[in-house]
């Protein structure tokens, strides 16, 4: 093999092999990041603040949800559901929860014609106001259930 073949294939060598570094940094990096990072004190602090101003109303201050949210109310909607451990928002991957909370109870995010009280936040807040808010929901959960909720995430980000 003369000079010149053993240069190239030296470099196709190591570009497969930054390839393969990059592409595996690249999958970690989006399977285990989340917009709505709990652990981060300002965006949890943020989030809290704007929570305070616009969900708190219907979700409760400290995240309770409305009494009997799982019965629906004479109009045909259901009261607005905790977002605390009891409720099921951490049962739903982060981009399901910022869709709802931007855009509202519709498709793809909620059914068809479903009726809502929940009001498409998108034109009041913007992405990084609901990343905050939704980080602040997670940080209020216990560990199990932040766990759960990021595997669930993990898992959606995949597919």
């Amino acid at each position: 093999m003369n000079k010149l073949n053993i240069t190239h294939v030296s470099l196709f060598v190591v570009l497969i092999c930054l390839y393969s570094l990059l592409t595996n940094a690249i999958h970690a990096a989006t399977s285990s990041t989340s917009l709505a990072d709990p652990n981060n004190v300002h965006q949890v602090q943020r989030g809290k603040l704007i929570y305070t101003r616009f969900c708190a109303f219907c979700h409760g201050l400290e995240l309770e949800g409305q009494k009997n949210w799982r019965i629906r109310k004479p109009d045909g909607k259901l009261p607005a559901p905790p977002h605390d451990e009891t409720g099921h928002t951490w049962h739903h991957a982060d981009d399901l929860l910022f869709g709802i909370t931007k855009f509202g109870l519709v498709p793809p995010y909620g059914p068809e014609n479903y009726q809502s009280d929940m009001p498409a936040w998108g034109s009041t807040l913007n992405d990084d106001d609901i990343w905050a808010v939704i980080a602040y929901i997670k940080s209020r959960w216990p560990t199990e259930q932040q766990k759960i909720q990021q595997q669930i995430t993990n898992e959606s980000i995949r597919h």
